[in-house]
């Protein structure tokens, strides 16, 4: 299915309805408010500031949301309150999604929006992000996962459109590692050095994992940091902010998320990043052939405790990627495996 096409089964879903949506600015959020915008009988950005975002983060989603003529409503939540949030441990995005959709729900249904949605895309499932387990508890609509639209997708249409969007927009908490407990002092020395990178190179994602003495600096664009002595002045700059010592992480950050699966002659396999609860998984499905502690089996497809996704009789590679994205959303994963 072309890209046009996926696009017109996002409109004819959000069409006429009064739709509320999870608004941080990103590819995803900006492109279904857009979207919206045009089809829907009423449109609701719904943004949560909870004090652990970039830099400019919530004057982007203002912009964003009056470009497109929507209404747009920031909710404050001081996750420094959130004792169980600061313990930072492994359900810490489970937790953050929970009580952001939360707050979320309650004001949409409150002022008469009962189409929530947000942007979750397909190439979203097979990353290792367990608050897809809230969208699904909440009952939000996934348009995107519906039409089956990838990131990499998404950005070409919001570029061949000419369509603005932020490409920084995830919490800073995401760059402490788990169980490592999140402070103030954290947040900020994690945005002032990011600030510092973007201020000074022409990178439009930049992340800094803190790892307590040890810095390590994510980029989409590796020649901005390796050309002209850049590297100098950044390390010197995150040392001074209380890094011993600065590595750079030489994989560039690519946000363009697909999906391919490695098919052979009739059958393919992929190796999700999680494991899989089968458990609440053969609650969504139909027509089980088998179930053992480790796996369930379906008609073509196999699905394993470990995370291992299996196909067989595939006539071709596009047909068995269509059923592998078809299977995709009816997943339960486990959290903090």
């Amino acid at each position: 299915m072309n890209l046009e096409n996926k696009i017109k089964i996002v409109e004819n879903i959000l069409k006429d309805k009064k739709v509320a949506i999870g608004f941080s600015g990103g590819a995803d959020s900006t492109l279904i408010a857009y979207l919206s915008s045009k089809v829907a009988k009423d449109t609701l950005a719904i943004t949560i500031d909870n004090h652990l975002l970039p830099t400019g983060f919530v004057e982007n989603t203002k912009r964003v949301a009056k470009s497109f003529g929507i209404k747009h409503e920031i909710i404050d939540i001081n996750f420094y309150e959130k004792e169980y949030f600061l313990l930072n441990d492994s359900k810490r995005c489970y937790n953050c999604r929970n009580l952001m959709y939360s707050k979320i729900e309650e004001f949409a249904l409150k002022n008469g929006f009962d189409f929530i949605c947000d942007g979750n895309n397909i190439s979203d499932l097979v990353i290792d992000r367990p608050g897809i387990l809230v969208t699904y508890k909440k009952g939000f609509k996934t348009p995107f996962i519906t039409a089956k639209l990838t990131s990499k997708e998404i950005h070409a249409y919001l570029n061949m459109n000419n369509i603005p969007y932020s490409r920084s927009t995830t919490c800073l908490a995401t760059r402490i590692p788990t169980n490592t407990r999140t402070t103030p002092e954290k947040i900020q020395r994690i945005s002032h050095c990011e600030d510092y990178i973007l201020s000074n190179t022409n990178c439009e994602i930049v992340k800094v994992r803190d790892n307590g003495k040890f810095g390590i600096v994510e980029v989409d664009n590796l020649n901005e940091i390796l050309s002209n002595d850049n590297y100098k002045q950044i390390n010197d700059e995150l040392k001074s902010q209380g890094f011993r010592k600065v590595g750079l992480n030489l994989s560039p950050i690519d946000d363009d998320e697909f999906i391919s699966i490695d098919f052979c002659e009739d059958s393919f396999s992929y190796q999700l990043p999680f494991t899989i609860n089968l458990e609440n998984t053969k609650k969504q499905l139909d027509e089980i052939k088998l179930e053992t502690k480790e796996k369930i089996k379906l008609e073509k497809i196999t699905i394993h405790e470990s995370g291992l996704i299996e196909g067989h009789d595939f006539k071709n590679y596009e047909t068995a990627l269509d059923v592998f994205m078809d299977i995709l959303p009816k997943l339960r994963r486990n959290i903090g495996d």
